[in-house]
Order: C-alpha cells, then sequence, then structure tokens
C-alpha cells in the first residue's frame, strides 16, 4: 500500500470570486485544493479525497498540475458553489453566498489510505461531521482547519457560530489551524497568543493562528512568529489552506520554527500570484534565501 504525507479531506468548489475592483473570475477552489497544490509542489506524497458533483475525469484534471498528488474522488448529489466578493485591495473583508453544498462525508465511505496525517479541511460546517475526528486519530495525526466548524450555510449566506463539540474533539486533534477571526469565535479572545494558549488547554496539540501580518505557532511550551512578506495580495485567496497544508506536512521532518518559516514563505510566495502554489521547491528555496 502507498504511504502518504498527508490524506486532504474535503470538497472541491466551484468559486466566482469578485475583486473589489469589479473583476470577476471562476475557478476551482476549496480547501482541499489549494492544501494539495501546496503541499504536493513542494515534494510532498499527498493523497486528496474530494467531493464534488463532477465528472471523474474533471475532479482528477483539477490536481493534474500537481504530480505528487494522488486523487480518490468520492460523488456527491452536489457541489458547493459559491460567490465571494472582496470588499477592499487586502482582501480581508467578503461577503460570501452558496448556492449549494455537498453530501457529508461518511467515516464508512472514506476508503483505506496510509497517511501519516489526516487533514480535515472542508469548507462549512456539516460537511465534516464531528464523529469524522476520533474515527481519524484511530488511524492518523489529525490536522483539521476549524473553518468547518465555524462556518454555516444560512439562507444562502455564511454565518460564524462558535463549535458546540469543541471541548470534546479537540483533545483528538494533533495539528488546528484558525484565523484570527476565528480564534476570537471559539475562545472571545483577541490576543492570538492568549487565544492559542487557551485552543492548547482544550486538548489541541500544536495551534496554528493566521494573520494578514504574521503566521503564529504554539504547542504548549513556546509561541513561534513568521512575518508574511508578500509583494502583492493578488493571489489572498487560499492564504490559510496554502499555510497549513505546508506547515503539516514539513512538520513530519523538520522542528517548528523551521517548519513555520517555510510555511509562511510559501504563502507569501503564493499570495503574489492568483490561484493555487505552481511552483517548485526550488522556486520556495530562492524565495526564502532572498526573504527570509
Amino acid at each position: 500500500m502507498n504511504r502518504f504525507d498527508s490524506l486532504i479531506i474535503g470538497e472541491v468548489a466551484r468559486d466566482t470570486n469578485v475583486d473589489y475592483d469589479g473583476a470577476t473570475v471562476q475557478a476551482i477552489g476549496g480547501a482541499v485544493y489549494y492544501s494539495g497544490f501546496a503541499a504536493a509542489n513542494i515534494g510532498h506524497k499527498i493523497a486528496v479525497l474530494p467531493k464534488a458533483d463532477m465528472a471523474l475525469a474533471e475532479l482528477e484534471g483539477a490536481f493534474s498540475k500537481a504530480p505528487n498528488a494522488t486523487v480518490y474522488p468520492l460523488p456527491s448529489t452536489h457541489s458547493f458553489v459559491t460567490k465571494n466578493v472582496y470588499h477592499t485591495p487586502d482582501r480581508e473583508r467578503r461577503t460570501s453566498t452558496v448556492d449549494s453544498v455537498i453530501d457529508p462525508y461518511r467515516t464508512e465511505e472514506v476508503p483505506a489510505i496510509d497517511a501519516a496525517i489526516w487533514h480535515l479541511a472542508g469548507l462549512v460546517g456539516g460537511d465534516i461531521p464531528d464523529a469524522m475526528i476520533p474515527f481519524a486519530a484511530e488511524r492518523a495525526m489529525v490536522a483539521i482547519d476549524v473553518q468547518c466548524m465555524l462556518r454555516w450555510v444560512e439562507n444562502g449566506g455564511m454565518v460564524y457560530h462558535d463549535w458546540a463539540a469543541k471541548r470534546e474533539m479537540l483533545p483528538y486533534v494533533r495539528f488546528l489551524k484558525t484565523d484570527a477571526a476565528e480564534a476570537e469565535i471559539l475562545t472571545g479572545l483577541t490576543d492570538r497568543a492568549e487565544a492559542a494558549k487557551v485552543l492548547y488547554g482544550w486538548g489541541a496539540k500544536e495551534i496554528l493562528i493566521t494573520h494578514n501580518t504574521e503566521v503564529l505557532v504554539y504547542d504548549g511550551k513556546e509561541i513561534y512568529t513568521c512575518p508574511i512578506k508578500a509583494r502583492n495580495l493578488s493571489g489572498r485567496t487560499g492564504r490559510g489552506d496554502t499555510t497549513f497544508a505546508c506547515y503539516i506536512n514539513e512538520r513530519l521532518t523538520e522542528d517548528i520554527p523551521t517548519a513555520l518559516r517555510t510555511a509562511t514563505a510559501l504563502v507569501s510566495l503564493k499570495m503574489e500570484t492568483p490561484g493555487p502554489y505552481m511552483g517548485t521547491r526550488a522556486d520556495l528555496d530562492a524565495y526564502i534565501k532572498e526573504f527570509y
């Protein structure tokens, strides 16, 4: 059986992105998409378990430029279809509407895939039920992007609610990713370092919090930070996915400061070009040498 560095579980989305200046782009998206490219194109062996109402060839084709990614598609009655309208040049403020969502993942439909990390990368609440977390923890280290537990579709729009089962589920989580706003929803704290400490206290072993200025990691012992140095923000979509996927896969062989620097450099480089990361490890290494 193939051994993968990580298995990424999450739906492929059909996105319409409208920039603050009115420029409109239709594209494939989703956390699994940006995460898969980020990890695979810097050399990690990745399995992706996307779910969508798409033909097999279309799903496999979505990852054709990430040769280290192996696709295990699952069918769904509908795809996740969304529209994101960005209100500011830094893309920190957006309005999202959702036309349709996928059928939730079920533990019994997940194939036997041998991976060091299971990366749960859904897009909204209900995609990945809480029961998937202990199921995953029996098979690998669990990494979860908490957006799929906080963002909910209501009346065609996205709203945020606290994660009711957070204290029950966080002890199963090896790597937890939030952004600054999500960390505040979970903990009530605006101080990212203090929020990370609370999340660690609730059971998550290693917490990564993204912000538009830096990425922060806490492991229960020390707060680590690394600055984002992107020269433009044209590729802002997929920032958190790129950061987290790179970080957790690098952590298989590197210490926290090294993995954090690599992940922050990768997302800085990726944000300078729209779409998922299409560069190589050599491109990343050159960027690190120049800017970090």
